[in-house]
């Protein structure tokens, strides 16, 4: 008998490509929810304010406060020819001195698009005050590059590239001229706070202030974790048997008071919500066998796929994801892969949007 839990081809699911969100709703809040409680209950269809409706006074919200930067930068060669520099992690400050001292230096790795591919020494121009110099060229398109940047008094390398740089929107996304003045608010939770992340951790996108303020008031406390999304999270799996495949690594820090919440939460009786998968694999990467959360900070390389027995998150607040991919592997490890799907048909179904801009799912099992 054919085990379908680990074989990739069974992940799969169809979806028209006018179910792709290229926008976001009007009001982040507002996109729709659809509710996938236990094994038995129907679907429910909501708003996504309807969330509150969940929650129980005692029960623990996890956010990741992770920040997006422009990643995404597109310039020119020496030649004249158009080139795209897509910055794989935040530039690392280096310590070498620059020849002119009103220049600054930083290191990274980046993915290199043009039609010809730029040599190691040449030099790549974004703007008056931003030029990358291509160190080494690396396998699959990639490049170590040292950025030089001249930023004017006060400024951080962050503002620079808030300048120059586009937003890293996914490529499902269709931008022909580069991200929007829209979506450098939308692609970015209201509580993003720590710059490092090469993609939005999604779910936290339909967050309102409003909302949160409200989900407060009715006796539910929130704690923050990091995970800086990487360009891996992108990733194809190709591995027919999904155990094979080589999941990606990511920063994560747990601070000390998240780690006091969700084990004071749990004493008490309380559920533990994740907002995202990127908060899910950060708690249960940090958690013991026995669902202690550890504070700390480190690499996470932790791939759920069905079988994972869950050690922290009870509840899962997430977007809908694409076919054949690690994170539908972690959603379906939650809610059971048959049950998964059976939702995505019927939201597809429904007309719900699916992906990054689209709207959400909340996955309860207690």
């Amino acid at each position: 008998m054919t085990d379908h839990s680990y074989c990739l081809d069974d992940y799969d699911y169809d979806l028209p490509a006018d179910r792709i969100a290229q926008f976001p709703a009007p009001q982040r809040d507002q996109s729709r929810l659809l509710v996938l409680a236990g094994q038995a209950a129907p679907l429910g269809h909501r708003k996504f304010t309807d969330l509150i409706d969940y929650l129980h006074a005692g029960d623990l919200l996890v956010i990741n406060t992770t920040r997006v930067f422009p990643a995404r930068l597109l310039g020119s060669k020496e030649t004249g020819g158009k080139v795209e520099l897509f910055l794989l992690a935040f530039p690392r400050p280096s310590v070498a001195n620059s020849p002119d001292p009103s220049w600054r230096e930083a290191t990274a790795t980046a993915l290199i698009k043009s039609s010809k591919r730029p040599k190691a020494g040449s030099l790549l121009q974004f703007g008056p005050r931003l030029q990358a110099r291509i160190d080494r060229i690396l396998e699959d398109g990639k490049a170590e590059v040292t950025l030089r940047y001249q930023p004017e008094q006060g400024q951080a390398l962050e503002q620079v590239l808030e300048e120059y740089g586009q937003m890293p929107l996914p490529p499902y996304i269709s931008r022909p001229d580069g991200s929007l003045g829209e979506d450098r608010h939308r692609y970015q939770t209201r509580y993003a706070r720590q710059t490092g992340s090469v993609a939005a951790p999604t779910a936290g996108l339909h967050f309102s202030d409003e909302l949160m303020a409200a989900i407060r008031r009715k006796g539910v406390a929130i704690a923050a974790i990091v995970l800086h999304v990487g360009y891996g999270t992108f990733a194809p799996v190709r591995s027919e048997d999904i155990r094979n495949h080589a999941i990606h690594r990511e920063y994560v820090e747990i601070p000390e008071e998240t780690a006091e919440a969700v084990r004071q939460v749990r004493l008490r009786g309380g559920r533990i919500w994740a907002v995202g998968t990127t908060t899910v694999r950060t708690l249960e990467f940090a958690a013991d066998g026995q669902g202690h959360v550890r504070a700390g900070s480190g690499e996470c390389d932790l791939f759920i796929y069905p079988g994972y027995r869950f050690r922290v998150v009870d509840n899962l607040i997430t977007n809908f994801h694409l076919p054949k991919s690690s994170l539908l592997f972690l959603v379906s490890a939650l809610a059971g892969r048959e049950r998964m799907l059976a939702a995505y048909r019927e939201a597809v179904a429904a007309g719900y949007r699916f992906f990054s801009y689209g709207d959400a799912m909340a996955i309860i099992t207690r």
